[in-house]
């Protein structure tokens, strides 16, 4: 695994300190957690945002609502 150098500010040091508190083997454990955590949120955000932009797209796309609907005719419901 690579290494990397932080700085932090003294209340961050602390909390990371305490990483025994929150259930983690060692104070690397801990930060890889916060940023796998923080890295999902972001890509969950990017999905979200670009379904709503697809979603606002269909509903003022009238051409695509036609596709949509008669390729669905004949699925089950």
């Amino acid at each position: 695994m690579q290494q990397a150098k932080f700085s932090l500010s003294s209340p961050l040091i602390e909390f990371v300190g305490n990483y025994q508190e929150y259930g983690f083997k060692d104070k690397s454990a801990l930060v890889r957690a916060a940023l796998t955590r923080l890295k999902e949120e972001k890509e969950r955000y990017l999905l979200e945002k670009s379904a709503d932009l697809y979603a606002a797209l269909y509903t003022e796309d009238a051409d695509l609502q036609e596709l949509t609907d008669d390729a669905l005719v004949g699925w089950p419901e």
